[in-house]
């Protein structure tokens, strides 16, 4: 049914569906904008190779002069295609300042590079990036797939001439953009089965007001009467086709992406935190009460998605995707500062190629192109048959004798090569033109350069990249856009069900396990709440810094062989794994478990080593239990002898006591002997050995003769016998054998 009309002066609210009035007017803006659409389309003919159109063609042929062509264009943008599929960067995705985020950060990464593989992301925006290069602009879309047994996200490269957007935005990811649209055209059953409830608007013959209101003075997809060759040139589009012919059974079929402000409440914490304040979360109501969080009303975009066929509105409603962005991510090349028209790097590079294929065709034709001087009637023919006969190799003319014996009739044919050295120079600098219009030299494109030496050809490539390293930016930021716009799907899909994530390990890593919203208790308060929250954990996409190509691959495992060349062998079996990692083979994991099998198993040297040393300990060990049993029969021995020692001294103290006490008179002369060998009274006094004493009397001794001196007693102890009496002697003192010696007669 029609759309309702609406006045200017109406506010419309966020979930209000647009009016037929205010379609009509995207539409007549789009009709409106700059025309760029004609240019980038022949931008991409030269490209493509189509560098030659119609009419110069029939010149050409009608001259005998075959297309003259040498595209440089093309290799020059290959190059810049092949340049970013080397150093193609991998997704990553980080917590976005919460610490706690980690795990939850490492499951979605795992998650997002596997729908980068299946949702054809790389080949997608590889797609997207050459027209970016070329003429400026690329779209990707990411949406979900309609086919739920296909991978559940999907990404695909969209022709720019089916996109019209609002080019006064200015932010790279059009998130200022008030709206965008789609057209296409699709068979008439199809769309009636995409909408039933218009099945009867659809299916009904009305082709002239679908095709007036798809946008009748829209620009692009029209033929640029460019070609390759006479015999393939193109007179039509596939759009061309479907807008005149009517029996195709076709209708335009526009998608429409819109956006509505509104005021909003935000919730915004003290960490910086905000999100939209919903008044039946006690989450939020807690935080608002206690101050932890503040209410700010702001003004946000909500999209909206609708499909027009003509004046009909088939459908209208909030965007089904959880992001505030289009799902279409330009990839852009250049922009121009005041229209925002975007450009490539083929809009400076026409004018060489022009030139280069114009100087080709000019030497070609004036190194088969003759001069004739005759007089009128010289030669037997028409003048038209004689000048297509004359430009011939095998041109065979017939002069009329009658005229040629007048006087003064003359016939010549001239070729002028004059011209063709300078020809020569000006194709040479059509050719060098190209790297100085676009930054591209010729070594950045794989062909000789002006190189002389490997350092002016590294300085040359470097050169290269500098130049185009603007282009290369953008691409990245719509690169990261992809993955930002993947992963809210994928948060989307995951909402706050329990899930465990078996991340993949590879050749190095083993797999992990990551359980994301596992509900747990707060031992504290006794509240419930969700550990490894997706929903609730920063994220944010960035790209890593070593590029995941196989080229760059090869040059890490050459800088990593040649640096571990001249370490030591444990060195080297340490970065073998990482080495073989680094390798382009079919089962380089298990190749790395045999090497770390192989390095765990013993050598046999180190197996005899290491048997030699355990011998080693062995004997040591029972050399040094030996040394202890030693020590200890040393140290009881060393007890003995102090017991028997200590027992000796007592006895023989006891006998030197028993002495003094039969013979009193003794002691002095002891003493003067023992002060006469040095001997000095211990000072304090010893320790009294406390010895019993009996307790009757000392026994009696009697004197014997008139010195009243009491006889010297033999010694009858087994332990001490006696020295035996050898007669007179020289001994003196206490060598004598009796004590009378020693006295004076």
């Amino acid at each position: 049914m029609l759309a309702n009309l609406t006045h200017d002066t109406d506010l419309p609210e966020a979930d209000t569906p647009i009016s037929i009035d205010e379609f009509a007017q995207i539409v007549r803006e789009a009709i409106n904008q700059p025309p760029w659409r004609v240019n980038a389309d022949k931008e991409a003919d030269y490209a493509d190779g189509n560098q030659l159109d119609s009419e110069l063609l029939q010149k050409q042929k009608a001259l005998g002069i075959p297309p003259a062509k040498e595209n440089i264009i093309g290799p020059a943008i290959a190059a810049v295609c092949g340049y970013e599929a080397k150093t193609r960067t991998d997704w990553r995705v980080t917590p976005d300042g919460d610490p706690g985020g980690q795990d939850v950060a490492d499951a979605l990464n795992y998650r997002l590079n596997q729908a980068e593989r299946h949702s054809h992301a790389d080949r997608a925006l590889s797609e997207a990036f050459r027209p970016g290069a070329a003429v400026g602009i690329g779209f990707v879309e990411v949406a979900s797939a309609s086919n739920s047994l296909q991978f559940p996200y999907k990404c695909r490269y969209v022709h720019r001439n089916e996109i019209w957007w609002d080019m006064s935005s200015r932010e790279p990811d059009m998130s200022d953009a008030q709206w965008l649209f789609r057209r296409r055209w699709v068979n008439r059953k199809r769309a009636a089965r995409m909408f039933p409830e218009h099945r009867d608007i659809i299916l009904r013959e009305a082709d002239k007001w679908i095709a007036d209101m798809a946008g009748e003075m829209l620009e692009g997809g029209q033929s640029t009467g460019l070609a390759q060759a006479m015999e393939a040139e193109r007179a039509w589009t596939v759009q061309e086709d479907a807008w005149f012919n009517e029996e195709n059974q076709q209708v335009c079929i526009t998608e429409l992406w819109y956006r509505r402000w509104a005021e909003v409440s935000i919730l915004k914490a003290k960490n910086g935190r905000a999100v939209k304040f919903d008044p039946n979360n006690e989450l939020h109501q807690a935080a608002l009460a206690t101050g932890r969080a503040t209410l700010q009303t702001e003004v946000l975009p909500h999209v909206r998605r609708a499909y027009w066929m003509g004046p009909h509105r088939l459908h209208d409603g909030p965007s089904p995707y959880p992001h505030e962005h289009f799902p279409y991510v330009p990839v852009w090349g250049y922009r121009e500062d005041m229209t925002g028209v975007p450009f490539g790097l083929v809009r400076d590079m026409l004018f060489p190629q022009d030139n280069l294929n114009a100087s080709i065709s000019k030497l070609r034709w004036g190194m088969s192109a003759t001069r004739t001087e005759r007089t009128k009637g010289a030669v037997a023919m028409d003048d038209a048959v004689f000048r297509r006969v004359s430009a011939r190799v095998d041109a065979d003319i017939v002069l009329d004798a009658e005229h040629m014996a007048r006087p003064g009739a003359r016939f010549d044919v001239k070729r002028d090569f004059q011209l063709n050295n300078q020809q020569f120079q000006l194709m040479e600098d059509s050719r060098r033109a190209l790297g100085r219009v676009s930054g591209i030299s010729p070594a950045f494109s794989g062909q000789e350069g002006t190189a002389r030496s490997g350092i002016q050809e590294q300085t040359q490539l470097e050169q290269s990249q500098v130049g185009i390293a603007d282009l290369m930016d953008n691409f990245k930021e719509a690169r990261r856009m992809v993955g930002e716009l993947l992963m809210a799907m994928i948060i989307e899909d995951m909402g706050r069900e329990e899930q465990t994530i078996v991340i993949e390990g590879d050749t190095l890593n083993p797999p992990r396990t990551v359980v994301l919203n596992h509900p747990e208790t707060d031992p504290a308060t006794g509240l419930q709440y969700l550990s490894n929250d997706v929903q609730r954990t920063r994220l944010k996409v960035a790209l890593e810094d070593v590029p995941s190509s196989s080229s760059f691959r090869a040059q890490q495992l050459r800088a990593l062989s040649e640096s571990t060349k001249g370490a030591p062998p444990d060195l080297q079996r340490v970065t073998l794994p990482f080495m073989v990692d680094l390798m382009d083979l079919p089962r380089k994991k298990e190749v790395v478990q045999a090497i770390q099998a192989a390095a765990k198993a013993p050598d046999p040297d180190q197996m005899r080593e290491e048997i030699r040393r355990e011998l080693m300990f062995e004997l040591k060990e029972r050399e040094l239990s030996m040394r202890e049993a030693e020590s200890e029969a040393k140290i009881k021995k060393l007890m003995a002898e102090a017991v028997q020692t200590g027992v000796q001294a007592a006895f023989s103290a006891m006998q030197g006591g028993a002495q003094v006490a039969q013979m009193p008179m003794i002691a002095p002369i002891a003493d003067k002997i023992m002060q006469g060998a040095g001997y000095q009274r211990p000072d304090p006094m010893g320790d009294d050995p406390n010895f019993p004493v009996p307790n009757g009397p000392a026994p009696d001794i009697e004197p014997v003769g008139d010195t009243a001196v009491p006889p010297v007693r033999n010694n009858t102890s087994p332990t001490f016998p006696p020295v035996p009496d050898d007669g007179a002697s020289p001994m003196r003192g206490i060598e004598t054998a009796e004590t009378e010696d020693n006295l004076p007669v």
